[in-house]
């Protein structure tokens, strides 16, 4: 027996609680959530009622056995506020201790929305019977409504106002008031119910915790490190902890102010922002050491040191510090937004998201990586390993790997260039034309290779099949549209089922799946493909059609061709499709750290900065986009100026146009062009850049919103373009170059001169 970890004992629940409200038992602060359900509590008072056994609670001693406890009242607090450590942790038993506690003491829990409420549990002294009170039980004079008042009143009295209540309502004998006092005589002694207690030594491992609380608990989940961290926060940080919680709590309540973490992409929990933090805090994906390291333990001797415990977590809650940075979250998840993403709707993974999270973080705060390079190598990896699925298996393995990798890095070049080294070894040419078609082969509406595709068609600005409407309009959760859109079959079951195809595997492949409008579908689906696609795009010019064709991967005469065909060929277009929007997401990162080739540094941040330095050879200031502030009336002139400094951008070293600040500085907003909201005044660019520039290069062009000096402006980043970009105009096709602050017109002789000189290369 000398081998024996734990010991047995009992307690009674006065000691119980008396030990929790002195902090000798280290129960979570009651405002933490709470998951029982009332019925589940009122079982449990019952079962205690009548003397059934109701489990084991299971404690693991404190290793740091000198430390005094503190408790819950405001006296003893007074006299030291550190933090001590309790005598015992809790493991197992957390709910029933709390639904006990709180009952007997009469305290508000917070349920797991993070709503408190009481937990109020009636009893029927005349029948015995708990009930969980509700409206009628609380008039009903048979049922103390509150039990709470067993433990907090007399029990005479209660007994007493109880038996008053009753006898208004039924004639009560001698034989009643005995039988009322026997019972609240035997409810208020559950006091003296004794619990096996099972306390495991000080140096049992995690490990070692986790496997006893299984097996003794047949309806147990396996405790994760992450538990076992988040109680010692309850222990040692409690503020920390709280901090944590609040943070999580408010990411679930819609709120769009910038101050509030709520998002579409994740309503993130304690244990996974905690993997954050320790990520940070001690490069270390896998929390297999690091509650060891949080008690104070030093891993070489074997003891325990309140020092060392003090300064791990010093530790990790300057890392939490800067995971709960509002600014930083927000920028963090705009460059999801930069990778084509717009929701946890397109997320298979939310390990990529929080070890993204972590690699963004270390970049800007330990190697200070300018934000809008760190934004696009963000965005860029973010991309590569969703694509690639790459911590969907043993994601604490992968992430150690990475992180690994990264104590190479001593600035910010270098942790650029590791990184996106580690995506060029994972986006191989053998990915492309291999792995990515075979990732596609599934039915599963969750495959990161679906969600890759459609973050794809948004970086490309792709629109919906046989449609004008856009793609990244459909998959963002803020865009509201009176269009229908959704994921359609391009050849229906019913025409399927005719080749004798059956089976939601076969049918419901991701290569057979297209976003479409319900008006299309139900055109497409009315017959065979083969009848219905000539008819619907008879009126689509032939440039639009191929546009069409290879953002949706149609392969040439696809309505024709036999299935299983289709469904192969698609796969290995959809696969080069994911591949230009990740080029084209990655071709971003050819500036380099923190300098645009314009000269301008890049981040939404050097927007002042920018106005303030004024209009140059890689700035230019727009007051409107298609009005005329003079006449007040929309102006072609004023469009084809717009239109001219974006292309000459484009042909020289690229630059940023700035739209609602006029030529002084001055803010203007963009309102003064009358569109509904901003999602118009985007659109009717994009169009504009379409019609009279390509589509080659919107692609090109970067447009988001700011404010400034209290007005909305749009900023479009022009990269250097690869290619010659012209303007047309009525029948003719302008091409214009940067001099100076100016865009300038070149001839047909000058044109012929610049583009050999300056593209042929």
């Amino acid at each position: 027996m000398s081998d024996t970890v734990f010991k047995t004992t009992t307690a009674d629940l006065r000691s119980l609680i008396a030990d929790i409200e002195s902090g000798a038992i280290g129960l979570p602060d009651i405002q933490r959530p709470f998951v029982w359900p009332n019925q589940k509590v009122r079982d449990l008072f019952d079962s205690m009622y009548r003397g059934y056994p109701v489990g084991y609670l299971l404690f693991w001693k404190n290793g740091l056995r000198g430390d005094r406890t503190i408790g819950r009242g405001a006296g003893r607090r007074a006299l030291d506020t550190r933090p001590r450590a309790p005598e015992m942790v809790i493991v197992d038993g957390q709910q029933r201790l709390t639904s006990l506690y709180a009952v007997i003491k009469g305290v508000p829990v917070v349920d797991k929305n993070w709503v408190r409420r009481t937990i109020r549990i009636a009893f029927n002294p005349l029948e015995e019977r708990f009930e969980v009170a509700d409206a009628a039980i609380r008039r009903d004079k048979a049922f103390i409504a509150d039990i709470s008042v067993i433990w907090t009143d007399s029990i005479f009295t209660v007994a007493n106002d109880y038996l008053d209540g009753l006898t208004a309502t039924r004639s009560v004998d001698a034989e009643t008031v005995s039988r009322v006092q026997q019972a609240i005589q035997k409810l208020h002694s559950l006091e003296q119910f004794h619990f096996t207690v099972l306390e495991l030594d000080a140096n049992v491992s995690e490990e070692a915790v986790s496997d006893v609380f299984v097996r003794i608990n047949s309806e147990g989940t396996p405790l994760n490190q992450a538990d076992f961290v988040l109680t010692l926060m309850s222990v040692f940080r409690e503020d920390a902890r709280k901090q944590l919680e609040k943070f999580c709590r408010s990411a679930k309540k819609r709120d769009t102010s910038p101050l509030s973490p709520y998002n579409h992409f994740i309503q993130p929990s304690p244990d996974q922002l905690l993997r954050v933090s320790v990520g940070v805090a001690f490069k270390r994906a896998r929390l297999q050491y690091v509650y060891s390291i949080l008690r104070g333990k030093d891993l070489e001797t074997g003891r325990f040191s309140e020092a060392l415990r003090t300064a791990q977590f010093d530790k990790l809650q300057w890392a939490q510090e800067q995971v709960l940075e509002i600014t930083c979250w927000h920028d963090f998840l705009h460059c999801l937004r930069t990778a084509g993403f717009r929701s946890g709707k397109m997320i298979s993974s939310t390990n990529n998201l929080l070890f993204s999270y972590i690699l963004y973080l270390i970049g800007r705060n330990e190697h200070g990586v300018e934000k809008d390079v760190l934004r696009k190598i963000i965005a860029q990896w973010f991309f590569m390993s969703a694509v690639t699925g790459r911590f969907t298996g043993s994601p604490e393995s992968a992430m150690e790997f990475d992180l690994a990798r990264l104590r190479d890095a001593r600035d910010a070049t270098s942790f650029v260039d590791i990184l996106r080294r580690i995506c060029g070894i994972a986006l191989t040419h053998d990915f492309w034309k291999v792995t990515l078609p075979n990732d596609l082969a599934t039915s599963s509406p969750r495959s990161p290779s679906l969600h890759a595709y459609n973050a794809a068609l948004v970086l490309l600005d792709a629109p919906v099949l046989f449609s004008s409407a856009k793609m990244v309009d459909v998959l963002d959760p803020d865009v509201r549209s009176d269009l229908r859109v959704e994921r359609r079959h391009l050849y229906a079951k019913p025409h399927l089922a005719a080749l004798g195809v059956s089976g939601t595997r076969s049918t419901n492949q991701i290569a057979n799946y297209a976003y479409m409008e319900d008006a299309d579908h139900a055109k497409l689906s009315a017959r065979t493909p083969a009848d219905s696609v000539p008819g619907m795009v008879q009126e689509i010019e032939q440039e639009a059609l191929e546009r069409m064709h290879y953002f949706h991967a149609l392969p040439e005469g696809w309505e024709r061709m036999e299935y299983a065909a289709f469904l192969e060929k698609r796969r290995e277009l959809i696969a080069e499709v994911v591949n230009d929007g990740y080029n084209a997401l990655a071709r971003g990162m050819d500036v380099g750290a923190g300098q645009g080739e314009d000269g301008v540094e890049q981040g939404d941040d050097d927007l002042e900065k920018m106005i303030a330095l004024g209009e140059s050879d890689g700035v230019e200031f727009k007051s409107t986009l298609r009005t005329n502030l003079h006449t007040g009336r929309k102006d072609e002139r004023v469009q084809l100026a717009v239109l001219k400094t974006l292309a000459a951008f484009l042909n020289t070293n690229g630059g940023k146009l700035v739209i609602g600040v006029a030529d002084d500085g001055t803010p203007v907003g963009i309102a003064e062009d009358g569109f509904a909201n901003e999602d118009k005044f985007n659109l009717h660019l994009v169009n504009l850049v379409n019609d009279r520039m390509g589509p080659e290069a919107m692609l090109e062009m970067h447009p988001h919103f700011e404010d400034y000096e209290g007005a909305r402006v749009l900023i479009v980043r022009c990269p250097r373009s690869s290619q010659p970009v012209y303007v047309k105009d009525g029948r003719s096709d302008r091409f214009y170059v940067r001099t100076g602050p100016s865009s300038r017109e070149l001839t047909a002789s000058e044109t012929v001169s610049y583009v050999t000189n300056r593209f042929s290369r």
